[in-house]
């Protein structure tokens, strides 16, 4: 899932946005690291976990709004908090349920985000650096399907989620790394 704006003047914003990406893979990273180590039965930590990762996306988005308001409409970003924001009081009220009922709001936030990452990306491209979260959001939406997919398993397993969150976090990184070299060109 990314932050982004539906329009944004190609300079403005970039240095914030940058900085923004390289943190949404650090947390992208750690997050799934925690995630393979805590196994894949649902206990209070798991739960936690699962909550954070929509949780810290509404916050990254509000970042990204606050940074990119200057530079254009950013109703791309409040369509992804709003979408976020309900994947976070979702997957704790699924937590109380199983992995399988996770699984399927999991896929379904993932879809939606996606397809908004998507669009957004779209927007974005004449910023640069964006054809890592346009092709990331295609991404998202089919690891969502495969999600609401998998959790009519026999034994389905939250683990798929952490190899999503990386990659994601692997794009982010991507997309800072142009976005670095749009900025120095200026």
């Amino acid at each position: 899932m990314a932050s982004t704006t539906a329009s944004a003047g190609p300079v403005t914003g970039m240095p914030a946005l940058r900085r923004l990406y390289v943190v949404r893979f650090v947390f992208a990273a750690v997050w799934a690291a925690l995630l393979l180590v805590s196994g894949s039965e649902l206990s209070v930590g798991v739960k936690v976990l699962l909550f954070l990762y929509p949780a810290f996306d509404v916050a990254a988005a509000v970042v990204d709004a606050r940074s990119a308001r200057a530079a254009g409409p950013v109703k791309g970003l409040y369509a992804n908090m709003a979408v976020s924001a309900l994947a976070a009081v979702g997957v704790v009220i699924a937590g109380t349920s199983g992995v399988a009922d996770v699984l399927r709001v999991w896929g379904a936030w993932a879809v939606v985000s996606g397809l908004i990452q998507l669009l957004v990306g779209v927007a974005r491209r004449p910023m640069g650096g964006q054809w890592a979260m346009i092709l990331s959001g295609g991404i998202s939406v089919l690891a969502g399907a495969n999600f609401i997919r998998s959790a009519a398993q026999d034994s389905p397993s939250l683990t798929a989620i952490a190899g999503y969150a990386t990659l994601g976090g692997i794009f982010f990184l991507a997309s800072a790394i142009r976005l670095n070299r749009s900025i120095r060109r200026g």
